[in-house]
């Protein structure tokens, strides 16, 4: 017997950025304070926001798990198991390792199953391995590191930094 999805898209929807077509995942498996299994069917959809000249290029895989990654935080947040009561905004520093198994996604006729696991961090940095699969055949994993209130960081001031007055 399957397992039952714990969340469905529309309540991922609630917790990520992305909303309408964008939002990419259809179902959390599991999660707990360390990793998230996501289920995602989008790669097979014609209208997939990411396709170009109509295919699905299997590096779009870093995005689903970009946002299982945004998705795990929300709920990380939510559930208590962080210090910040309210989820904060990550953004993808970059991604590291990461290993193609496959050219396309688009032809893959099963669902994607999509792995995040923490691997450390701190209040604003936070690392993730990732790797997406269709049933027993891994189809790309890497690494991504997170920064988390990205847009709080002050750009170093060249003149002020150049004339010793940075801090």
């Amino acid at each position: 017997m399957p397992t039952q999805p714990i969340l469905q898209q529309l309540e991922i929807a609630r917790r990520i950025p992305h909303q309408g077509r964008m939002c990419l995942l259809d179902a959390v498996m599991a999660w707990d304070a360390t990793r998230i299994v996501c289920q995602a069917s989008s790669h097979r959809a014609p209208d997939n926001p990411l396709r170009a000249g109509g295919r699905l290029g299997a590096a779009c895989g870093v995005e689903y798990a970009a946002q299982a990654m945004a998705l795990h935080g929300a709920l990380l947040a939510e559930s208590g198991e962080t210090t910040c009561a309210a989820p904060r905004v990550g953004y993808l520093a970059s991604v590291r390792s990461v290993t193609l198994h496959v050219q396309r996604l688009d032809t893959i006729a099963s669902d994607l199953t999509v792995t995040a696991e923490r691997l450390l961090g701190d209040a604003n940095h936070i690392l993730y391995s990732f790797r997406l699969e269709a049933g027993p055949q891994l189809l790309l994993e890497g690494r991504a590191a997170v920064v988390l209130d990205a847009a709080m960081l002050r750009p170093v001031d060249a003149a002020a930094y150049s004339s010793g007055a940075a801090p």
